[in-house]
């Protein structure tokens, strides 16, 4: 009896002790796995972009309440005496005859007063607005309506076709004005928004990322000497954003859109904008001299390519090379020479045409340009100094 009751017991003990062993075994791997579990997720306001970039805001709200109020909607119309001279300076004699004086609405009647609508954006508290120039180059009726529907005519101050600039003015005190970003420092890849007027729509915001830097489209026709070093977008742009305002997350003016890549009319993929350091050289030049004072280079300039490097006997195959040189121009004079290839200019690396030509078009007649060249293999820095096209 005894024996059998300290076998029960014994048994038992051994059974607790692979029950406690069991459990410990358990529980200890039970622990490790929470421990490896991912802790909760948290919520968060911003979004990290790749090292160089900036950080994203979680919406655009305060860059777009910061700038609607300084984008204006514009109406531009040629009066019908605009359109009676344009009709008597024409080269065609049925349209000097006819006109739309007898064939009004008709399909005949093609020199109709001719009307559109733009964008502009507010540069100083007193009334000074920047457009493109395709917006009012036609009209001599021009009315600007604000973001709080306030309306006011407008008279143009200055133009510049060559890159399709425009300044506006208006009576008017007090009014928003965004901040100016440094388009030097914009990256491909950054978000921005497009703010405008499309289709009439006003006070329309869209967003997207530059997806390039300098772009040359030529969308400037007719003129050897435009300056096209675009800031391109997939930002939405459509007919009515055309000098509307192209703007960092900061609510900062980043750029002038201008123009979109297109074979409908209407918005494709990509939207264009002219830089806004190059849009403050040439609106101050407007607003103080009534056009753009411009210096030149002097020179006929091409993209270096591989072909030509290898033609070249070069290392590099990025630059701008020196074609010819006009006589007595500013580079002649400095001692460039042909076959030259730009590099840099004040310290500033130059990759294409279109980057050597916003970076002289902002400077003034009269500066001195630190122009690095290659000259067959070695590295030169020439200073030139800019003259005007009459020099």
């Amino acid at each position: 009896m005894i024996k059998k009751m300290f076998s029960l017991v014994f048994a038992g003990m051994v059974g607790g002790l692979i029950t406690f062993g069991g459990l410990q075994y358990y529980l200890s791997n039970h622990q490790v796995a929470l421990q490896a579990s991912p802790p909760p997720a948290q919520s968060v306001s911003k979004l990290n972009l790749p090292a160089g970039g900036s950080a994203v805001p979680a919406s655009f709200t305060t860059a777009a309440r910061k700038a609607m109020p300084a984008v204006v909607h514009i109406t531009a119309a040629e009066s019908a005496d605009l359109a009676r001279q344009r009709r008597q300076n024409s080269d065609d004699p049925f349209q000097q005859f006819f006109g739309n004086d007898f064939f009004f609405g008709s399909p005949f009647g093609g020199n109709q007063p001719r009307q559109g609508s733009g964008s502009g954006v507010i540069i100083s508290e007193d009334g000074y607005i920047v457009t493109n120039n395709h917006v009012v180059e036609f009209a001599d009726e021009v009315m600007v309506t604000l973001f709080d529907n306030h309306e006011y005519q407008a008279s143009v101050v200055g133009t510049d076709p060559k890159t399709d600039l425009a300044v506006l003015k208006i009576e008017a005190s007090g009014l928003p004005v965004m901040r100016n970003a440094d388009s030097d420092l914009a990256e491909v890849g950054q978000w921005v928004l497009a703010v405008g007027n499309p289709f009439d729509l006003t006070s329309t915001v869209t967003a997207g990322i530059i997806s390039a830097k300098g772009r040359n489209i030529n969308i400037i026709n007719n003129s050897r000497d435009a300056i096209e070093a675009f800031i391109q977008t997939d930002a939405a742009v459509n007919p009515g954003n055309s000098g509307g305002a192209l703007v960092d997350t900061e609510g900062q003016l980043l750029g002038i859109n201008t123009a979109i890549a297109t074979q409908t009319g209407s918005f494709s993929g990509y939207s264009f904008a002219i830089p806004v350091n190059m849009v403050t050289r040439i609106v101050n030049d407007i607003i103080e001299y009534g056009s753009y004072q411009r210096g030149y280079l002097g020179i006929n300039i091409s993209d270096l390519d591989n072909e030509r490097a290898d033609e070249l006997n070069l290392q590099i195959t990025q630059g701008v090379i020196v074609e010819s040189l006009v006589g007595g121009g500013a580079a002649e004079f400095a001692g460039l020479l042909p076959n030259d290839v730009i590099i840099g200019v004040n310290g500033r690396q130059v990759k294409s045409v279109p980057e050597l030509q916003e970076l002289v078009g902002r400077a003034q007649v009269g500066e001195v340009l630190d122009i690095d060249v290659n000259r067959n293999g070695d590295s030169v820095s020439i200073p030139v100094k800019l003259r005007s096209v009459d020099e």
